[in-house]
């Protein structure tokens, strides 16, 4: 199945300030994230920005943030799964038509891989951006990754779900995306 703009919305898991520095490898995470956002807000699509316990993490790292500007609905959690938040998954929800949802973020293991699989079970279409998720071990991802493959979700890259959002070459859109690509 194919990506749609009518269809997607973006998820961006924990990618916050003391957490990102742990990872293996943070800044393909930023970077892709960051991409994935300008390419959402372009088409109009919602862009979900979760925290798990911003206190003592810290906030969404400066450049995710930024480039989400005032689309980006930022939520703070305490669960691991997004969809066990109940203001999340009534946001994710609200959108109905919008059963695609495209998420990156860390850990690839822990929130990843839980909201990842709680969603999949929730009859949504589930897109992980595998140059996009980090965990603190390689070992942890690959694990995650296979797990959620089992599972039904689909793995793409940054630039997979860029050409699938455009569908086609020439247009305006692409135009204003092909920075992003290049």
């Amino acid at each position: 199945m194919i990506l749609s703009t009518d269809k997607a919305q973006l998820l961006v898991i924990d990618v916050q300030e003391k957490l990102a520095p742990a990872m293996s490898d943070a800044g393909p995470v930023i970077a892709n994230s960051a991409k994935l956002i300008t390419a959402a807000r372009h088409f109009g699509l919602p862009i979900v920005l979760s925290e798990q316990y911003p206190k003592g993490i810290g906030p969404t790292v400066a450049m995710v943030r930024e480039s989400a500007g005032e689309e980006g609905r930022v939520f703070e959690k305490l669960a691991f799964s997004c969809a066990r938040d109940e203001a999340i998954a009534a946001h994710l929800g609200l959108a109905s038509e919008r059963q695609q949802i495209v998420i990156t973020g860390i850990e690839a293991h822990v929130c990843v891989l839980q909201s990842a699989l709680d969603l999949k079970q929730s009859g949504y279409e589930v897109f992980v951006v595998v140059d996009a998720i980090a965990s603190r071990e390689e070992a942890s991802r690959e694990t995650a990754l296979r797990r959620m493959e089992q599972a039904g979700v689909h793995p793409v890259t940054t630039e997979m779900v860029i050409f699938e959002w455009l569908g086609r070459a020439g247009t305006a859109d692409f135009k204003a995306l092909l920075p992003l690509i290049k």
